[in-house]
């Protein structure tokens, strides 16, 4: 969902002058506590309050697929102090999904800065007769739908992803969808479902523990988080669907705030600490200009869009 070598991560500009937080500033995250947005903006949070002199809270306004939070946002004040953990599934993907949300998704953000990236896990039950992503295919095309697929919900990101990998490959899966990606792997390891593609949070410690059976990375090169699982794309040339973080906040924020914000993270990103906290999550530090952010969030929800048109993807 992001091509890796697209944006990469720059020189720190520095920090940029004429505005400063006035007050606590809010991080809203539009999904519950505990997932890999939730931590991402927490590690965010903690370093932003340090570098801008002000406490940066984080405050989670879950429901209906991230819509909930990033209304909250659209509609806030656009004086900096309220900002969006942005995801592919709230910026790119849910314009496609649902089809009247309750803020202007082309005029409603002052796209900020990328985050990170994180990218999906191919993975396969154990009782799975397939040892790599060849033999898994062979095997889908000989039994067409006769794999099935879990996913954290319709419209989920992985729902998206293996879309996108039944169209690249002209392969046939039976979706089941659940709700939340914790029940979905559970069955995984059980053996209820036979495949996900799924983010490094969820999907690395099953595989690491040997419940699940890793067959390949969505990103374009094997991932550093797991360099031994080789990219689909060394199969299934130029396939890609990595999920993606960033910052937004309110339309009409003042150049100057969104300059400042943008130079922090980049700095942040840079910090070993950092770059070490998101580890664990699987994510990739990405960064550029706010204004290649809002480029790429545009690219982005054309992309998906097209897909969940063509594939008929529909949400909850």
């Amino acid at each position: 969902m992001i091509t890796r070598r697209a944006l990469p991560l720059l020189a720190s500009p520095a920090l940029a002058q004429g505005w400063a937080p006035e007050r606590p500033m809010r991080l809203i995250v539009p999904f519950s506590p505990g997932g890999s947005t939730d931590i991402i903006a927490r590690v965010v949070a903690q370093r932003l309050g340090v570098l801008l002199g002000q406490t940066v809270v984080v405050e989670n306004r879950p429901g209906a697929g991230g819509t909930i939070g990033s209304d909250a946002v659209a509609k806030a004040a656009p004086d900096g102090h309220t900002l969006l953990m942005g995801h592919i599934g709230t910026l790119a993907v849910n314009p496609g999904l649902y089809p009247r949300l309750p803020y202007d998704d082309e005029r409603a953000f002052a796209p900020i800065a990328l985050v990170a990236t994180v990218a999906n896990f191919l993975a396969v039950t154990n009782s799975l007769p397939v040892r790599n992503l060849a033999e898994f295919i062979a095997l889908a095309r000989r039994d067409p739908g006769g794999i099935a697929y879990g996913s954290g919900g319709n419209g989920s990101a992985t729902h998206i992803a293996v879309s996108a990998l039944q169209e690249a490959t002209g392969l046939r899966f039976t979706h089941i969808p659940y709700r939340g990606t914790g029940p979905m792997m559970n069955d995984l390891i059980a053996g209820q479902i036979q495949m996900t593609m799924t983010g490094g949070p969820p999907a690395l410690p099953p595989i690491r523990a040997g419940q699940i059976r890793a067959l390949g990375v969505s990103a374009l090169a094997p991932v550093p988080a797991a360099p031994e699982i080789p990219a689909i794309a060394a199969t299934v040339p130029g396939f890609e669907a990595v999920q993606w973080y960033g910052v937004v906040g309110p339309a009409g924020m003042p150049s100057s705030a969104v300059a400042r914000i943008n130079a922090a993270i980049h700095t942040m990103l840079q910090e070993p600490e950092t770059r070490a906290r998101l580890e664990p999550e699987a994510a990739d530090p990405a960064a550029g200009t706010a204004e290649e952010f809002a480029r790429f969030i545009s690219a982005e929800k054309a992309r998906w869009g097209a897909l969940i048109r063509r594939a008929g993807v529909r949400a909850d």
